[in-house]
């Protein structure tokens, strides 16, 4: 088991026929990932890696089926191609985009959740469940198959934090990166639902940062919810009020969202809170 995503996965393309769009098709079909269909409005009727290309998802998800797609669009149009595939029907939709309006942002939302679609993003790097399917531009080599679930706003961390893991010989059931907000389709809270349902993972690493009360809600639905173990590293601890640090959402306003508070509010749910990625696999052995 693993959650969202899973070797019977079919994936389409969004911005297949880009530069990026089309290097990162060619990883993940490498990888093993079911990439079925691209989508480039204009472009269809070509071929990428042997990958058919399609002006529509309709027509895509029509020829060729599909319930994922990942989304390679430039942030200005990034909304407009997450609105076409919700409305076609899509379950999973990637925003690997940064920079897009925060009122598109809402857009998407708004729809997503009318439609009960999942939205990971927009600013992520996606999705992956090691030597199962990668929906992302993770460095897969970094991953390894197991039973440690990770959550993670940033995507370099995610990758950081799965090599000290893989190094250690513990592997990952699945590693989603939720984006860097500063508005978020999936989030921690519901993340750690589905990582706590899924019988594969047996522990959860939670790597969080500053701005934002996310990991304060996380923080009550572990005390709450959660029974499998919970180590979680939150960077930051020295960023200067009211600058921007990496991530539109790493941002401290008028002393919320430091990352003293979301510790203490870990902490007292019971999360092992850890200063570095190098001490998680140690910690992550002990509870073995």
């Amino acid at each position: 088991m693993c959650i969202l995503v899973d070797k019977d996965t079919r994936v389409i393309v969004q911005g297949i026929t880009g530069t990026v769009g089309s290097f990162q098709t060619k990883v993940m079909l490498d990888y093993g990932t079911k990439v079925v269909a691209g989508v480039t409005p204009g472009k269809g009727g070509q071929e990428i890696h042997g990958v058919p290309v399609y002006d529509l998802v309709e027509e895509a998800v029509e020829e060729n089926g599909g319930d994922t797609t990942i989304s390679f669009v430039p942030g200005p149009f990034a909304a407009d191609a997450a609105i076409e595939a919700i409305e076609t029907g899509l379950g999973l939709v990637v925003l690997t985009a940064e920079g897009v309006p925060l009122l598109d942002v809402m857009r998407v939302m708004n729809l997503a959740d009318e439609r009960g679609v999942v939205i990971i993003g927009p600013d992520t790097a996606g999705i992956i469940s090691p030597g199962k399917c990668k929906v992302g531009v993770h460095p897969h080599k970094l991953f390894v198959e197991g039973n440690i679930g990770v959550i993670s706003k940033s995507g370099a961390l995610s990758y950081e934090v799965s090599k000290a893991l893989s190094e250690a010989g513990i592997g990952q059931s699945t590693v989603v990166g939720i984006g860097g907000g500063p508005m978020w389709g999936l989030k921690q809270v519901e993340a750690l639902k589905m990582f706590e349902r899924d019988d594969e993972t047996e522990q959860i690493v939670l790597l969080g940062e500053i701005g934002g009360t996310m990991e304060e809600e996380a923080a009550k639905y572990i005390r709450e919810h959660i029974s499998k173990p919970v180590v979680a590293l939150i960077v930051g601890r020295h960023a200067p009020e009211g600058e921007k640090m990496g991530h539109a959402g790493a941002i401290i306003h008028h002393g919320r969202g430091l990352a003293e508070g979301k510790i203490k509010a870990l902490k007292s749910a019971g999360v092992h809170i850890v200063k570095g990625p190098r001490e998680i696999p140690l910690i992550v052995k002990d509870y073995f």
